[in-house]
């Protein structure tokens, strides 16, 4: 047997030694990958009856949209016919209202005034007899 011949039983075995060491983790690769793929199916089978109640909720929820759109539609409604009627009650009696009044604080504040003054010529009028009698 020549040294070649020994080198290339030695690189043989080394390689047989080799492919033995990379099945092990290849099987275990494989196996995972079969795990991985009944986990898929799973996941798969139980997510067809969870699609199928989000799309009944959906449906529902869309429902309802729609409700709310017809009260929001009516409010909409009820505001416009307030804001008419705002405008034609203030063009209609605001004026009056305002002149109302303005005439009511005209009148308290000329009696006020009148009472003020009153009180004045009254203290005036106590201070002057009170200085004269001092006399």
């Amino acid at each position: 047997m020549s040294g070649g011949a020994i080198a290339a039983l030695i690189a043989a075995g080394a390689f047989v030694l080799l492919v033995l060491l990379l099945a092990y983790p290849l099987l275990k690769l494989g196996r995972t990958l079969d795990e991985a793929t009944l986990a898929i199916r799973k996941t798969h089978d139980g997510v067809a009856p969870l699609l199928d109640q989000a799309q009944d909720t959906m449906t529902q929820v869309n429902s309802q949209l729609d409700h709310v759109g017809g009260i929001a539609k009516n409010v909409d409604s009820m505001t416009t016919n307030v804001s008419a009627l705002t405008s034609v009650v203030s063009s209609t009696l605001g004026s009056p209202l305002i002149k109302v009044a303005a005439f009511s604080y005209g009148v308290r504040k000329t009696v006020n005034d009148r009472r003020d003054t009153q009180i004045l010529r009254d203290a005036k009028s106590k201070h002057r007899t009170a200085r004269r009698a001092a006399k």
